[in-house]
């Protein structure tokens, strides 16, 4: 099992990762705004500014204090 380091200690299973978006967008910031209603929202910032949202493949969204790009990055494999 890959964990991919979300920041601050935390770690998602890499295998769940479905999408890594910017939290910018109007369809990302509906998402989220949904799945806290749902109670589906993991928030991994520690108090800092959202900077990436990961979406699960069991309906989850993560929030991220570390660069979508970085993240992407971290989940390449290195060959």
């Amino acid at each position: 099992m890959n964990m991919i380091n979300i920041g601050f200690g935390n770690l998602v299973s890499q295998n769940k990762i479905v999408m890594i978006a910017n939290p910018d967008s109007l369809p990302i910031k509906r998402i989220v705004q949904e799945a806290k209603i749902k109670g589906n929202v993991i928030d991994a910032t520690c108090g800092r500014r959202t900077r990436a949202v990961l979406i699960t493949d069991s309906n989850y969204v993560v929030l991220s204090a570390v660069q979508t790009e970085t993240l992407a990055n971290r989940t390449i494999p290195k060959t």
